[in-house]
C-alpha cells in the first residue's frame, strides 16, 4: 500500500482516516476539498484541479482523499488501493451533523478561507448543505464505488471497503503494523 484513495460519502470519515494513514506510511496528503474550495467557495477550473491532482499523483507514496469524478481517472490510474468508507446512513448523518455544528459555532476556517454558515446548515439544496448533500448522494455513492469494485477497468486496483467504525480501526491499527 503505497498510493492510497480514500472515497466515500461527506462525513464518513475520509479526511480522518487518510490523515492517520498518511501519517502510518510515511505518505503525502492531498485533501481534494482543499484543492476544489477557493476562497468564497468558488470551485477551481477543472483543468487546474486536474493538474495539482496529476501532480501529486506522480508521486511514489500519496493518500489522496476525496470523491471527485473530475479527477478519479488520474488517481486511480496511479492507485494501488482505494480505501472506501461505506458506512451506515446513520452514522454518517450523526457524524456530519455533528461536525457541521462545530464548525459552524465555532466559527472553523476549511480551507481558503471557507467557513460554513448557519443558513447553510438547515438548507435542503445540497449545493449549499453538506448535510443534505451526504443524505442526498449516500445511494448514488454507494451504487458508484460498487460498480468501481465490480469493474474490469479497476482490475490493478486493491478496495477495502470498511462498513463500520470498528472495522475502520481495525484497518488502521493493521496499517500501523505493516500487516494488510
Amino acid at each position: 500500500m503505497q498510493r492510497v484513495s480514500v472515497v466515500g460519502t461527506s462525513g464518513a470519515g475520509k479526511s480522518t482516516v487518510a490523515s492517520a494513514l498518511a501519517r502510518l506510511l510515511g505518505a503525502s496528503l492531498l485533501e481534494l476539498d482543499s484543492v476544489h474550495h477557493q476562497a468564497d467557495w468558488r470551485p477551481l477550473p477543472r483543468a487546474e484541479l486536474r493538474a495539482v491532482v496529476a501532480a501529486a499523483a506522480e508521486g511514489e507514496c500519496w493518500v489522496i482523499d476525496g470523491n471527485y469524478s473530475s479527477a478519479q481517472d488520474l488517481v486511480w490510474a496511479r492507485a494501488d488501493t482505494v480505501v472506501w468508507l461505506d458506512l451506515p446512513r446513520r452514522t454518517v448523518m450523526r457524524r456530519v451533523i455533528w461536525r457541521t455544528l462545530r464548525r459552524v459555532g465555532g466559527r472553523v476556517e476549511l480551507w481558503n478561507g471557507n467557513r460554513e454558515r448557519w443558513r447553510n446548515f438547515f438548507s435542503l439544496d445540497k449545493e449549499e448543505s453538506v448535510i443534505a448533500w451526504a443524505w442526498q448522494t449516500h445511494a448514488s455513492n454507494r451504487a458508484r464505488y460498487e460498480a468501481a469494485m465490480a469493474d474490469p477497468v479497476n482490475g490493478h486496483l486493491r478496495f477495502v471497503r470498511l462498513r463500520a467504525a470498528a472495522d475502520v480501526r481495525q484497518f488502521l491499527r493493521s496499517a500501523g503494523s505493516g500487516v494488510d
